[in-house]
């Protein structure tokens, strides 16, 4: 079984970490809703959500990160040292790493695995990006790094991870039965 570890940190965008959560645990991917700095992380619309893991509990066998964006969520995640090198380490074993809106500006450029990457993000965040190229489509797929736009792509981006660490076929599957 896949193993994609959803990264919280305090005044995330709910949305943007369970509708990708949800699709993947559809495929059978487990999700390691893990929080940066404690298990009870308040996302920015009030919402807390109870995390599985502590980052320096993760098992080491993950075959994938995933950052949900929103602010301050993203600046939280951006300024946990530890975080970044996992990004890194990641990146570096050619295993999965998927951000959405703000999270792919504000904490996957800090790591430079987007240099000379495709990449998405929320409008406007692009701008604090150098040496990657930004195109406005919901989701991007740019070898193991996937980017998604914001809360209303959220399912999308499942649904490409989905791809990327199934298949295609099953991906579609849970398309067709969520009506995407």
């Amino acid at each position: 079984m896949k193993k994609v570890a959803i990264i919280l940190a305090h005044g995330f965008e709910e949305g943007e970490a369970v509708i990708p959560a949800d699709l993947m645990n559809r495929a059978g991917i487990s999700i390691l809703m893990t929080g940066l700095d404690g298990f009870l992380i308040t996302g920015g619309h009030g919402i807390t959500i109870e995390a599985d893991y502590t980052l320096d509990e993760l098992p080491h066998d993950l075959d994938g990160i995933f950052l949900p964006g929103g602010m301050p969520g993203s600046k939280n995640l951006a300024d946990s040292d530890e975080l970044i090198s996992l990004i890194k380490q990641m990146h570096n074993d050619s295993k999965m790493v998927a951000a959405i809106c703000a999270a792919p500006a504000v904490v996957l450029s800090k790591t430079g695995i987007l240099d000379g990457r495709r990449f998405t993000c929320y409008p406007g965040f692009e701008k604090e990006v150098s040496g990657a190229l930004f195109v406005e489509e919901s989701v991007v797929s740019d070898g193991n790094i996937i980017t998604s736009r914001a809360i209303g792509t959220a399912g999308l981006l499942g649904l490409k991870i989905i791809e990327y660490l199934v298949d295609k076929p099953t991906a579609s599957k849970i398309a067709k039965a969520t009506l995407f």
